[in-house]
C-alpha cells in the first residue's frame, strides 16, 4: 500500500460499540410482537449486514411469522430512534485515531451498513461527525457491503482512488467489500465479524485500537 490519501470507516464495531443500542431496540420490538427476546450473543454474531438482515433473523431466531416484518420493522425504527446512542460508547482508541487521520491530512468518510437516520444522529451524539467529511448509511447506495459499490460510490465522493483509499472495518464484510473494489484494509480485532475470528477475513493488518494504526508501514 502506497500513497494513501483518505479512509474510509465503518461505524458499528469499529468505532462505537453499540450492542446495548441494539440489545434495547430489539427487544422492545420484540415485546410489542409477543415474541420472546434475544440475547446478546445473537445480536453480536448478527449485526453487521443492515437493519433488514437483522430484523429478518431476529424473527427467524425466536421462531416468528416472516409476515411480521413490516410491523417489526415499524417497531424497530421507532424504538431505534429513541434510544439511539443511550447504551453505547465509543471505543478506546476511536476519537485518537480518528484525529490523527484528519491530523495526516487523510479526507474520512464513515460507510455503515446502518441507515443513514440512524447513523447521522450516533456520530453527532458521540462527537465523531466532525471527523467526516461523508457519512454515508446503508441506505445511500442499491447494494450494502460486503458488495463493493457503496466504498466505490464512497472513493468518489471524497475523489480518491480506490488503492489510495484505505477502509478500516470490524468484520469480513468490510474486508470482501474493500477487496473487490480495490481498496486497501485494515480491520479492528474487537468487533462484530459474525462470530468469526477476524484475522481470517483476509485484511492487510489487523490493530487492536485505531490509534495504533501505522500509515507509515502503510506508505503513506
Amino acid at each position: 500500500m502506497s500513497g494513501i490519501q483518505a479512509a474510509i470507516v465503518d461505524l458499528d464495531g469499529t468505532l462505537v460499540d453499540t450492542v446495548g443500542d441494539f440489545d434495547l431496540a430489539l427487544n422492545r420490538m420484540l415485546a410489542d410482537l409477543g415474541q420472546r427476546g434475544v440475547d446478546r450473543r445473537f445480536i453480536e454474531r448478527t449485526v453487521g449486514r443492515g437493519s433488514e438482515h437483522l430484523i429478518r433473523s431476529t424473527l427467524a431466531e425466536v421462531q416468528a411469522d416472516p409476515a411480521l416484518y413490516e410491523r417489526a420493522w415499524a417497531a424497530y425504527q421507532a424504538h431505534y430512534l429513541a434510544i439511539n446512542g443511550q447504551a453505547s460508547r465509543v471505543y478506546p482508541g476511536a476519537v485518537e485515531g480518528l484525529q490523527r487521520l484528519v491530523q495526516t491530512g487523510l479526507k474520512l468518510a464513515c460507510l455503515t451498513n446502518k441507515p443513514g437516520a440512524f447513523a447521522r444522529p450516533l456520530l453527532a451524539a458521540k462527537g465523531l461527525d466532525r471527523f467526516f467529511a461523508q457519512v454515508f448509511g446503508g441506505d445511500a447506495f442499491e447494494r450494502k457491503k460486503p458488495d463493493p459499490l457503496p466504498v466505490l460510490g464512497a472513493c468518489a465522493a471524497l475523489g480518491s482512488a480506490p488503492a489510495s483509499t484505505l477502509v478500516i472495518g470490524d468484520s469480513r464484510n468490510d474486508a470482501q467489500a474493500a477487496r473487490a473494489a480495490g481498496c486497501p484494509v485494515v480491520l479492528v480485532s474487537y468487533g462484530y465479524n459474525h462470530g468469526e475470528p477476524v484475522a481470517a477475513a483476509g485484511a492487510d493488518a489487523v490493530i487492536h485500537r485505531i490509534d495504533a494504526l501505522d500509515l507509515a508501514r502503510l506508505g503513506h
